[in-house]
């Protein structure tokens, strides 16, 4: 019977020769989740004899791995803000680089808003990351998430009773703003957010193979210059704002001005583009201030 540090020698040796960039976390990550512990747990007992089964389920995983495959698609889930998420095939993996437009809009509800009642919406939810994670650190929240993929609205479903919060999030199926037309939504919310898809075609088709050839190209492309979502939102937005309400995009790399002179044509205030940690655009924020909507 083979020991947790045979498993991961000869996995990480495997997927070293496909040149995948993580091969020993890989195989830990998939590793832990068929014993159902803890990362640190190999290293303290990397003599632990594992048993047949789960050699045979670590090694299917590891060739799933091999084809490119994504992590969290093998373990079918994926942390996100401190919580644990549901992901499988058909749903967009949450990143990291989201925490940043969930930490702006927690930042602006404490300056703004302190323990106020308020509602958000969350355009595209995907997993529905972005909306669970803000109705967990927002005590006072009402949260409509949308998304126009119903497998995503019932793994979003099943994400949000996992993290407690159903009860503060409604879930609507549809394209933007198209789902809530004749709930009597207008001008009721104090932020709009959105990760839409911002990459265009031409690109998607150089990314990374575990990126363009698993997860769905409906939350990766946006249009031919990856803006065309971020204009439609931008100028429906203030239809449901509140005065003084905000509207909070995450953005491509290079697309910080872009969208920011979207968002002060339309009539947006103290616009801002936030970066992330490498210095890249990551994140615009607009106030809608304007009576005429």
């Amino acid at each position: 019977m083979k020991t947790v540090v045979d498993l991961l020698k000869e996995a990480t040796a495997v997927l070293k020769e496909i040149d995948v960039d993580t091969p020993q976390l890989d195989a830990e990550v998939i590793l832990c989740h068929l014993l159902k512990t803890e990362r640190i747990q190999l290293h303290i007992y990397p003599e632990r004899k594992v048993d047949e089964e789960v050699q045979e389920q670590f090694w299917e995983g590891i060739q799933k791995r091999k084809k490119r495959m994504p992590v969290q698609y093998i373990v079918g889930t994926q942390e996100f803000m401190g919580l644990d998420f549901r992901v499988e095939s058909g749903v967009l993996i949450p990143r990291a680089d989201t925490e940043i437009l969930v930490e702006s809009v927690l930042g602006l509800y404490e300056v703004h808003y302190n323990n106020e009642a308020v509602a958000l919406m969350d355009i595209g939810t995907g997993s529905g990351a972005i909306a669970i994670s803000l109705a967990r650190f927002i005590e006072r929240s009402k949260i409509y998430a949308i998304d126009l993929s119903e497998k995503a609205l019932e793994i979003a479903e099943n994400n949000g009773r996992t993290n407690e919060v159903q009860h503060k999030i409604s879930f609507f199926y549809g394209s933007l703003f198209e789902p809530l037309k004749g709930y009597d939504l207008e001008g009721t919310f104090q932020f709009v957010i959105s990760n839409p898809p911002y990459i265009p075609p031409d690109v998607v088709e150089e990314l990374s193979p575990q990126v363009k050839d698993y997860e769905p190209r409906m939350a990766l492309e946006g249009g031919a210059d990856g803006l065309d979502f971020y204009r439609e939102i931008v100028e429906k937005a203030p239809q449901y704002l509140q005065m003084k309400g905000w509207l909070c995009f995450e953005i491509g790399y290079d697309q910080g001005e872009q969208v920011k002179g979207l968002m002060e044509t339309r009539g947006f205030s103290r616009v801002e583009v936030i970066r992330d940690l490498a210095g890249l655009d990551r994140v615009v924020i607009g106030q809608w201030t304007v009576e005429n909507r």
